[in-house]
């Protein structure tokens, strides 16, 4: 009795869908509305705040959605030790990843894990856009910078830092920025956003200071906008002005000195890069591999 109606409050929670959470489980919407009423009743609390278009968790609803989360994970992990013993890793992974990253650093190494697991399959999509995992089968994905969804799983692989660069031939030309102000007198290459990031250098001087009260977004302009940081490369490496681009861009042109880097004063700090992953899978066998070797790998 104790068991009642666990399972079906826990895929609730994540789904935020009764239908979602019974396609799941493969039983009726019905019951799991049944099973977690009988739950209700029988904690004496209210779990679930239910409307015809949203359902969300009560206050008690997420203390125990946590508690139950991890005793169902800890269940999952006893029969997984048990049934992979003797087995090897297997089976398809469907990952993503944002497009560049995933081209230049993420699926050269799935490549290489392919070799080492053959009977590991992968799919891949490559986007910049933020997808919903659950909703579209997605066993992981890679992400940069602050993480918002707190009822996913997380690991942090590695990180990135944005170099704001621009060819000597520009800065012979037109000076050298030396004061985020003087960006205004340049020409920015931009890329889908109309602002860059950096930290106020007045703020860092006061430690009391939060992280984000150091940020700063400062909205620049220029003659070019493109959505491909390979383009935005290419025209800085020509000398049509000052470009922000994370490092794997940038990297090999800096020690060149093809570009040098500016402002360096400014530079915010390291975004972290993060394998995310669904709590329903974050115990497969393949994809725990996946993520350790990329962890290993990228660090």
């Amino acid at each position: 009795m104790r068991w009642d109606g666990i399972s079906e409050f826990v895929h609730v929670a994540e789904y935020e869908s009764f239908t979602r959470a019974a396609k799941e489980l493969g039983i009726s919407t019905a019951q799991v509305s049944r099973q977690i009423s009988a739950l209700e009743k029988r904690l004496n609390i209210k779990l679930l705040y239910r409307t015809t278009r949203q359902v969300s968790l009560t206050e008690e609803g997420r203390v125990f959605y946590q508690h139950c989360r991890g005793v169902l994970d800890g269940l999952d992990a006893a029969e997984q030790a048990v049934s992979n013993l003797q087995s090897k890793p297997q089976g398809r992974i469907k990952l993503t990843a944002p497009v560049t990253y995933g081209e230049q650093q993420l699926l050269p190494l799935v490549n290489d894990f392919m070799v080492q697991y053959r009977d590991i399959e992968v799919t891949a999509f490559l986007s910049n856009q933020k997808i919903d995992l659950v909703e579209g089968g997605y066993d992981l994905a890679i992400r940069i910078g602050k993480l918002s969804d707190s009822t996913m799983m997380a690991k942090k692989l590695s990180s990135r830092t944005n170099f704001v660069c621009a060819a000597p031939a520009y800065l012979e030309k037109y000076g050298i920025p030396h004061s985020l102000s003087e960006l205004s007198q340049h020409n920015c290459l931009l890329g889908t956003r109309d602002y860059w990031h950096f930290i106020d250098a007045k703020k860092i001087e006061t430690e009391t200071r939060k992280d984000a009260d150091k940020e700063k977004n400062l909205r620049v302009s220029g003659s070019v906008q493109y959505n491909s940081g390979h383009s935005l490369v290419d025209a800085a490496l020509k000398g049509l002005g000052i470009v922000q681009l994370p490092d794997y861009y940038v990297q090999q042109y800096l020690a060149s000195g093809e570009l040098v880097s500016l402002l360096d004063n400014y530079r915010e700090p390291e975004e972290s890069i993060w394998a995310v992953y669904p709590h329903n899978r974050h115990l497969s066998p393949k994809i725990r591999l996946l993520v350790d070797y990329l962890a290993e790998r990228l660090a």
